[in-house]
């Protein structure tokens, strides 16, 4: 690491999923004079967007309409998005999607030709568009795949980046280690877009892979910038037990029910947004109860554990997904990933045995702070995606919207950020140079060169993440937050003195595996401590002590900020446009 070779662009985008590649894609496409490289700590198509299963939501029926989308998406927020925002993400929403289909991506059809929708949970209406159940898989190729036409845009693949290079009060440029080769380097840049994806690693059970470790909200948050609403965590309610792998909401956007030990399909039995009248077998939500909103369908899940319902398992309680009455020639045709999943991962082919799931960490609705234009508080810096909070969702996503969000705001980024980096020269190369090899000679005495270390990153991992669902998993109190705050900052007193096994620079994932640690230790504390400081449940976000949603005092952003004498929160309204706070409702309209 102790060579150092300075590498230039005009805009990096750190990542290179969904989100880095449209940025990419609308950067080199504003103007081909401008250099775009993108940097991955994976090869682009290794990504996590490559995992999205279910679909993308984009009005695009003649029985659905703008309005109805973006007030879906605010109340399933539990009115915590901006709703400017919301209005921005709709309305462009139908214009990217058939874009994709312009660049290749294989939407499924309906007999007549047009693109077929099927519903998705807390939307009133079929809009989710959607790949059979590769949705992300074949996006991120057609993505990829248009990329490669733009000579302008070079790509940095397994390049880990680990520190923000700023100079005179703006971003120009990003600290990366070559993983092939060990050597950090400075990549300078006049605007840098973070497209790095969630923190779902955080937690012990979850349906991210193993590369979503807040690289890219701590790198923000390191540099001075606001993590914004990070205390809701998104858990689905259908992830496999002991591997986490998801059963996307398709399964149940084509009929597939929940049901406990005893067979009951026990979702009707909840309130999930409108009171429910059980005697009615026509009621709307009876027929669509297993397409409620994720946090309410998660916390169902927990009360049947409490009454008993529940099966216990070598991982954890349980419940059953049940798609057999949809018969073979459907689920191969709609859902043929999720029988594939099935088998492999559970033993079982869902065509004749129900389904073993449970709720499992899915999405961060919070990330760092931007504005509508995805641009952050440190001029030159933009965030894309779900490391970044827009904000869109609020304290619930709805599920295809996540996907529909990359693609809109990774446009609107990449074109504001080519604008940025138009209009802005690097100032100081050899201070940002100085800072890089600060950076890696800070990596080479942390980690390379420590004698002595005692504590293993696996055991400080492993308690990270059981103290964050122990204490700020789906149900929260004021104690087991505390408990979980005592015990992350005890994991970062101890991380002090990890070992490294490898010391070698070829490839070294004990080394990345560290590093990746060290960023996950900054994000779980930004989650345990804006979940203690709202003391109101909303959405995902639930206290038990303070069962209530408090429009008074908290209808407003968390915004937590890293300082010398820890988390500094503070709050920013919610912008309200049209619809004022009312009871979140569900139902077909």
């Amino acid at each position: 690491m102790a060579e150092y070779e300075t590498l230039e662009a005009d805009i990096l985008v750190v990542g290179g999923g969904g989100a880095g590649l449209r940025a990419a894609i609308a950067c080199a496409e504003i103007d081909p004079s401008l250099s775009v490289a993108v940097i991955s700590k994976v090869y682009p198509m290794r990504s996590h967007t490559v995992a999205a299963e279910g679909g993308t939501a984009a009005v695009i029926k003649s029985n659905d309409s703008l309005e109805d989308h973006a007030y879906d998406t605010v109340s399933g927020s539990d009115w915590l998005a901006d709703q400017d925002a919301v209005w921005a993400f709709v309305k462009e929403a139908p214009e990217e999607l058939i874009q994709m289909e312009h660049w290749g991506c294989p939407w499924s059809r309906e007999p007549d030709g047009s693109v077929a929708v099927r519903p998705f949970g807390g939307m009133k209406t079929e809009r989710t568009w959607f790949a059979a159940d590769k949705t992300g898989f074949h996006m991120l190729h057609a993505l990829f795949q248009t990329s490669l036409k733009y000579d302008n845009v070079t790509r940095y693949d397994e390049w880990f980046v680990t520190k923000l290079l700023v100079e005179d009060g703006r971003c120009q440029g990003v600290a990366a280690l070559e993983l092939r080769t060990g050597k950090l380097r400075a990549i300078l840049g006049k605007a840098v877009i973070l497209c790095t994806g969630g923190a779902g690693r955080i937690f012990p059970f979850t349906t991210n892979g193993s590369i979503k470790t807040g690289d890219g909200m701590a790198l923000a948050y390191r540099a001075g910038v606001a993590l914004k609403d990070m205390e809701f965590v998104q858990y689905h309610p259908t992830g496999l037990p002991g591997t986490g792998i998801l059963i996307t909401e398709a399964a149940r956007g084509e009929g597939g029910i929940m049901v406990n030990k005893h067979g009951d399909r026990y979702l009707q039995h909840y309130d999930l947004g409108k009171p429910l009248d059980v005697h009615d077998p026509n009621h709307p939500q009876l027929r669509q109860m297993e397409l409620g909103p994720r946090d309410r369908l998660s916390q169902a899940f927990v009360k049947e554990m409490e009454k008993g319902n529940t099966i216990e398992g070598p991982y954890g309680d349980f419940i059953y997904l049940d798609v057999r009455h949809l018969g073979e020639k459907k689920i191969n045709k709609k859902i043929p990933f999720v029988r594939e999943l099935a088998k492999n991962y559970a033993g079982i082919d869902p065509v004749h045995e129900t389904i073993p799931v449970r709720p499992v960490v899915h999405y961060m609705m919070g990330g760092v702070h931007t504005d509508i234009e995805t641009a952050t508080s440190l001029p030159g810096l933009f965030a894309i995606g779900e490391c970044a909070c827009v904000s869109i969702n609020g304290a619930n996503r709805l599920g295809s919207n996540s996907l529909t969000e990359l693609l809109v705001f990774g446009a609107r980024g990449g074109k504001n950020a080519a604008e940025f980096a138009s209009e802005n020269a690097i100032s100081d190369k050899r201070a940002l140079e100085a800072q890089a090899r600060d950076e890696g000679e800070r990596i080479v005495r942390t980690f390379i060169l420590k004698q002595g270390g005692t504590e293993r990153i696996s055991t400080i991992r492993d308690q990270m993440t059981k103290a964050m669902e122990a204490g700020a998993g789906i149900y929260r109190t004021e104690s087991s937050l505390k408990e979980t705050w005592d015990t992350l900052m005890r994991l970062r007193e101890r991380f002090e003195k990890i070992a490294l096994d490898d010391r070698s620079n070829v490839y070294n994932t004990d080394l990345t595996t560290a590093l990746e640690l060290d960023f996950m230790l900054d994000v779980a504390a930004s989650v345990a401590f804006s979940a203690l400081e709202r003391k109101e449940s909303r959405g995902s976000h639930q206290r038990t002590d303070y069962p209530d949603r408090d429009d008074a005092k908290y209808l407003n952003h968390t915004l937590v900020y890293r300082t010398e004498a820890g988390p500094r929160v503070e709050y920013q309204d919610v912008v309200i446009t049209k619809w004022p706070p009312a009871e979140r409702t569900y139902g077909k309209k």
